[in-house]
């Protein structure tokens, strides 16, 4: 289907809001596509994102689609849109709430230490009309349990302001100041407002189903929520630097695709938005990938971000490990492990790609370079705090003894390709890593025997893959059965394998920015060169040209890293956000909105930036 004629708004045309629950994705149209209730990885409520019948919620000017301007307010994962129409102005403004914390959540419960600001569980939408005067419509059409059951409303009261929908087990409320008329499956308002006049409506999945008693309540709450970003933001340590946007609006994103009961980060808040348009790849991201962890780790403590961190590396040592010892390459955001994949063929598919997946088959993978990054991680944390928590040594142990036993075995690699299994140079690589920081973990922790132990194997790991991953070009290969290019191998240098001035890092890195690019932007591999088990082509991947960002500035060609920098910036979405892959053809994004793996890897390459104008700056 032509974009131009397609009913599904751009990936990067939607808003991204969060309770650090679960998250929304609103439509220039002012309709929330995407909501899943309670948590991030539920059923969808709203999920015309994935089917134009499967439920919306929109709250706007009657008969006008097109908003004036849409902007976060400063700071924060609060949106406001500003609308023109013929006879007047209006601004709205949308927020999933967050209040101080009462009591006890037994909506989604917590394993970590509750905060003191924590969700609503409640979605706000108010509206003020600026100038003249404009008439508000509010349609609220759920479709539960991923649009397979319609609601049921119902009005509560006998002042037709309020309602409850049900469906599939599930029940919320929908409350407003604006008169409630239902239509079957549909709650519906509208409302004339005048300069000055307000407005507001809320969807309540709390316990109690509490709502908003007014507009100024309603209010009061969007201003809580901003205050709430913006208190949290003011602790995040952010350079005075023009990437100083960038880096904020990725940093709440990363923290808005937090789960804070637990402490876990979703890959992304959506699930089956197509990597090849049209196609087959279309995964579900809500869930925890433990190879982000050294990513996220990474950029909490670059910011500053202390208690995030540690909250993070707490759930990955509540995480129960498989029979061998091993983590999973993922789990759920409440840390379960079985993630069995299924598929909804009654949903078209955004833009008809199908299927449409639920669950990730992924999960019981064997991808060897799990190991590696959670002792990256763990190392990381140790550095940073000074301290080797007494939990997390037997994580250690267990995660360095499978590395030892995994890491000559092939595997799908850090891509999870659903081909054969292939001795992976990424794969290898951070069998290396994990070794490697396990010795630098034992010497912390005074074990002279484990250090050497490790060390030894590290040492060994470093020499096969120098063996056999290196082409006689001295470029690093996909595995060793092939020539082919693959973009994980940029990870190299940023895991300190080999330094920045080894010939073979300075060869791999010029190959994949001249042979593994489309017009500036990296792609993970070339799909006619791999065996990943699918058909169709996909976009390149920003992580990919993120890092080639940061591999760049490795080797010292910092104006290449530069350029490649304000490249990736310009393809940006409107509200600052990235998905997980750009299509350079029709530049557009592609796949799973918003990314983490795309903001993590932003703030590296940031952080790189950073540090040398810094350098620079003291040697004038």
């Amino acid at each position: 289907m032509s974009p131009s004629l397609s009913p599904f708004p751009p990936i990067a045309d939607y808003a991204f809001l969060s309770d650090c629950h679960t998250g929304a994705l609103v439509a220039p149209d002012g309709s929330v596509d995407w909501l899943c209730l309670p948590a991030f990885d539920s059923a969808s409520v709203f999920g015309n994102l994935l089917d134009r019948g499967a439920g919306s919620f929109r709250f706007g000017p009657y008969d006008i689609n097109v908003p004036t301007a849409r902007a976060y307010e400063p700071g924060t994962n609060v949106m406001t849109t500003t609308w023109h129409t013929p006879s007047g102005w209006l601004v709205v403004r949308d927020a999933l709430v967050m209040g101080p914390r009462r009591g006890a959540d037994v909506v989604t419960p917590h394993t970590r230490p509750p905060a003191d600001d924590d969700t609503e569980h409640m979605l706000v939408r108010t509206v003020e009309c600026l100038r003249g005067s404009v008439e508000v419509e509010l349609v609220c059409e759920p479709a539960f349990d991923y649009g397979r059951t319609p609601a049921t409303w119902t009005l509560v009261g006998d002042d037709d302001h309020t309602a409850d929908a049900t469906g599939a087990g599930q029940t919320f409320r929908l409350s407003t100041d604006m008169l409630i008329g239902i239509e079957g499956g549909s709650a519906r308002a509208r409302h004339v407002l005048s300069t000055g006049d307000t407005a507001f409506c809320a969807l309540s999945w709390s316990a109690t189903l509490a709502a908003p008693t007014d507009a100024q309540d309603a209010v009061a709450r969007v201003e809580a929520t901003i205050h709430f970003w913006r208190q949290w933001l003011s602790r995040a340590r952010v350079p005075d630097h023009h990437l100083r946007p960038a880096i904020e609006r990725s940093a709440l994103t990363i923290k808005g695709l937090t789960y804070m009961p637990t402490g876990a980060t979703v890959a992304a808040l959506t699930t089956s938005l197509p990597e090849t348009p049209g196609g087959e790849r279309n995964w579900d991201y809500r869930y925890t990938w433990i190879r982000d962890t050294t990513f996220t780790l990474q950029a909490l403590h670059y910011l500053n971000l202390d208690w995030e961190a540690d909250e993070f590396m707490q759930f990955v040592a509540d995480l129960e490990p498989t029979e061998d010892g091993s983590l999973q390459i993922m789990y759920g955001i409440d840390g379960r492990r079985d993630l069995t994949e299924s598929t909804r063929d009654e949903l078209s598919g955004y833009e008809g790609a199908r299927p449409v997946r639920i669950g990730n088959g992924a999960f019981d993978q064997r991808q060897n370079d799990v190991y590696g990054a959670v002792l990256d991680s763990i190392l990381l944390h140790t550095a940073r705090s000074s301290h080797l928590p007494r939990r997390l040594w037997p994580l250690v142990e267990s995660q360095a003894t499978a590395a030892m036993k995994a890491w000559r075995e092939p595997d799908q690699g850090i891509w999870e390709a659903r081909g054969k299994p292939q001795h992976y140079v990424s794969s290898k690589l951070m069998g290396w890593v994990a070794l490697d920081r396990a010795a630098k973990l034992a010497a912390i922790r005074d074990d002279a025997e484990r250090e050497a132990t490790w060390r030894a194997e590290a040492d060994v790991i470093r020499a096969d893959i120098l063996e056999h991953g290196v082409s006689d070009a001295g470029v690093l290969r996909q595995h060793y059965d092939t020539e082919a290019l693959d973009a994980s191998t940029l990870l190299a240098p940023l895991f300190g394998f080999l330094p920045g001035t080894d010939p073979r890092i300075r060869a791999t890195v010029e190959a994949v920015e001249r042979d593994l690019s489309e017009n500036g932007f990296v792609l993970r591999y070339r799909t006619d060169e791999t065996d990943d088990g699918l058909s169709g082509k996909e976009g390149t991947f920003l992580i990919c040209s993120f890092w080639l960002v940061s591999a760049l500035a490795t080797i010292g060609e910092m104006d290449r890293a530069n350029a490649v920098m304000e490249r990736l910036l310009r393809i940006a979405s409107p509200l600052g956000l990235y998905a997980e892959e750009f299509e350079v053809e029709r530049a557009r994004h592609l796949g799973n909105v918003p990314q983490a793996f795309s903001h993590l890897a932003l703030i590296e390459a940031a952080g790189r930036i950073v540090l040398d104008d810094y350098r620079r700056e003291l040697s004038l």
